[in-house]
């Protein structure tokens, strides 16, 4: 019985993963909820277990391809059917003619696997003809389908003695594409996944600009042949295949941006998508890593604000002396009482919530040409973590006590530096606090977390000299910055809900009388 391994739920409004790392392959002996491989969303990680006990068949989607949710991963074969998965994972590209005791066995080089739904595929380029000597891994030709280009390598050493499958004919997934002859017996090996080796190894390459990848590394023979038909070097191409490795893709892209360039400008500026030549000496102590789903999702959304709301932020300072106080002088009992500490964090927020109230707009979002006010607040708390920025959501924080408020932040800051913050903890948000003055930021603007309409930075606590009573006094002072969106948020209310909040942070007291 051959049990389906399928991408999970994924969360709300996510329709895809990337396959990052598999933890098992295929013929490997695995136990059921045993982890089989991790899937990268744009905001979280997700592991995939085994649903059955059996032995790992085919792998399906490689490391580094893109998944849909319910997509098929791998299959594993239960129980007795064990040793008969073995030779449907392995996906053999090439099966053995052999003669006991004939050194020139043929190898025939058959179609890899294609797969899930895809079963025909054009022999768009052969990069070797027949009577060419070919090595074990050489790539042998490319296929084209109608969502990926597959490249095929060699199964064993030899000499290409035939082609069965000429360039721009079609064949389906069992075909034969060629014969090798002269490889040594026993030397087939499966098919390697995509981005893979037949040892399992993934291709990679150097750093880019260092005249071209190592040499027992190459870039897709595709991109290759294309690179050199559009006059390309490989460090004018960035490369989207593992560790940086150079795809046709990429260069068709390379291409496009140079087009759309204006011809008549010969500056930089005028070639901006693809990367300047970088001398040899440079390139040899740069490094390429590819950015993780998350951080491209960062990217994005942040363009994407400032591209679509008419952002514009409003500064004023706050004197902590109060809040810091009254933090000094209840936080042991605090601590003691409700077994968290007593932070900043909740005052601010607090504060926030109380100014929301008077301000609701800051706490409201454009839907098409509607206005969308918020009856409750959904606070956001920017957290930094190893992988990048991620906003975690205390759900009616307007209800919440301090404690509560303490509780949850310490809870959901702990989860989300472990990566643990699950899609739901991270949606929904009303309003959003973020706290610079922690890495020591003493002013900036924050960028709107849309759809939102306001989000507030706090800054570092600097002692300033003030003016107080008409005397200089040492105060603990900071910065704080609103930016709004313009299109839903009138200038008059921007600065109200900032005065409310550095009244309420002055006079913690007016938060209990709801003044």
């Amino acid at each position: 019985m051959t049990t389906e391994v399928r991408v999970p739920t994924l969360g709300e409004s996510v329709t895809e993963a990337t396959v990052a790392t598999w933890f098992k392959k295929p013929g490997d002996a695995v136990a059921a909820d045993e982890m089989l491989c991790e899937l990268e969303t744009d905001k979280v990680t997700v592991e995939v277990p085994a649903p059955a006990a059996g032995t790992l068949g085919e792998i399906v989607a490689a490391e580094g391809e893109t998944v849909g949710v319910d997509a098929l991963l791998a299959t594993i074969a239960e129980g007795g059917s064990a040793a008969a998965a073995a030779p449907a994972a392995s996906a053999p590209a090439a099966t053995k003619e052999t003669t006991e005791g004939d050194a020139g066995a043929a190898t025939d080089v058959m179609v890899p696997t294609l797969g899930e739904s895809v079963s025909e595929a054009t022999v768009s380029t052969w990069f070797k003809k027949v009577g060419d000597s070919v090595a074990q891994d050489e790539m042998l030709c490319e296929l084209e389908t109608d969502k990926v280009s597959v490249e095929v390598p060699a199964p064993t050493a030899g000499i290409l003695t035939e082609i069965t499958a000429e360039e721009g004919s079609t064949v389906d997934a069992t075909a034969k594409l060629g014969v090798i002859s002269g490889g040594e017996a026993g030397a087939v090996t499966p098919t390697p996944t995509k981005g893979e080796t037949a040892g399992g190894a993934q291709y990679t390459t150097p750093p880019a600009g260092q005249g071209g990848p190592a040499k027992d590394i190459a870039n897709a023979p595709s991109a290759e042949k294309a690179m050199a038909e559009a006059g390309l070097s490989a460090d004018q191409v960035q490369g989207s295949g593992r560790d940086g490795r150079i795809m046709k893709d990429d260069v068709a892209r390379a291409v496009a941006a140079a087009a759309a360039a204006p011809a008549s400008t010969s500056t930089p500026a005028a070639a901006a998508p693809v990367r300047a030549p970088v001398a040899a000496d440079d390139a040899a102590r740069e490094e390429r890593v590819k950015m993780t789903r998350l951080r491209q999702t960062i990217a994005k959304r942040l363009k994407d604000s400032q591209n679509t709301a008419a952002m514009l932020t409003t500064y004023n300072e706050v004197d902590m002396t109060e809040v810091m106080a009254l933090r000094n002088e209840y936080k042991d009992l605090f601590l003691k009482k409700h077994g968290v500490k007593l932070g900043f964090m909740s005052f601010f927020t607090k504060a926030c919530c109380h100014a929301l109230n008077e301000v609701p707009e800051v706490n409201a979002e454009i839907d098409g040409t509607d206005i969308v006010y918020k009856n409750f607040v959904h606070m956001g708390i920017a957290a930094g973590t190893p992988t990048g920025l991620v906003v975690p959501v205390i759900r009616d924080a307007d209800a919440m006590s301090f404690a509560d408020i303490e509780k949850a932040i310490a809870e959901k800051g702990a989860r989300a530096r472990d990566g643990k913050l699950s899609m739901a903890e991270m949606q929904g948000g009303t309003f959003t606090i973020s706290n610079g003055g922690v890495y020591g930021s003493l002013m900036s603007s924050p960028i709107l977390n849309p759809p939102q309409s306001g989000i507030l930075g706090m800054h570092k606590i600097q002692d300033r000299p003030m003016a107080i009573n008409g005397k200089v006094e040492i105060r603990p002072m900071m910065y704080l910055a609103l930016s709004y969106d313009h299109r839903i948020v009138d200038g008059k209310g921007a600065v109200t809900f900032l005065v409310r909040v550095k009244e309420a942070l002055e006079d913690p007291r007016r938060l209990l009388m709801d003044l």
